[in-house]
């Protein structure tokens, strides 16, 4: 990760912080959104929300599109939820959206937790990460299924 974009993640970061502590969890995700859109923009950075990012299919084919939280400069996804704790298919949404949107980075930030939940997500299309990509995702499910359904030996 360039320093540049790991600054930037830290700003994020700790703005998106900053409004847990402030506003605390219980909120809907669209207060969560603007308050940090507000407050980024207010830093002098360029937040587009509920930006349109097109999918196609290998061929080129338009087959749908989404609208993301926020984009942040131009290279940062910022996808927000409200909810009692991440869960895989929210860290699977993000990194659908990085893919569609060709983009290598992406912040997921929960608010609707007690505790401020925030993860970086990282992305490339190098032959060689790929491969290892794949394994590192079936082993992140198992450890999501197991972190959530203990084995119990006794």
């Amino acid at each position: 990760m360039s320093n540049d974009i790991g600054k930037l993640c830290d700003r994020v970061r700790e703005t998106a912080y900053a409004i847990h502590v402030f506003h605390g969890n219980g909120h809907l995700e669209k207060v969560y959104e603007n308050a940090l859109a507000h407050r980024l923009r207010k830093a002098g950075l360029d937040v587009k929300q509920q930006q349109p990012i097109q999918v196609f299919d290998e061929d080129g084919t338009l087959i749908g599109d989404y609208a993301a939280d926020l984009l942040v400069e131009g290279r940062l996804i910022v996808e927000l939820k409200a909810a009692k704790a991440l869960a895989p298919e929210h860290e699977a949404q993000l990194l659908g959206y990085l893919k569609s949107a060709r983009l290598e980075h992406g912040l997921l930030i929960n608010f609707g937790s007690f505790k401020f939940q925030i993860r970086k997500f990282a992305k490339s299309d190098s032959s060689s990460r790929r491969m290892f990509g794949g394994i590192a995702l079936l082993f992140s499910a198992l450890f999501a299924f197991f972190a959530v359904n203990p084995i119990r030996l006794f």
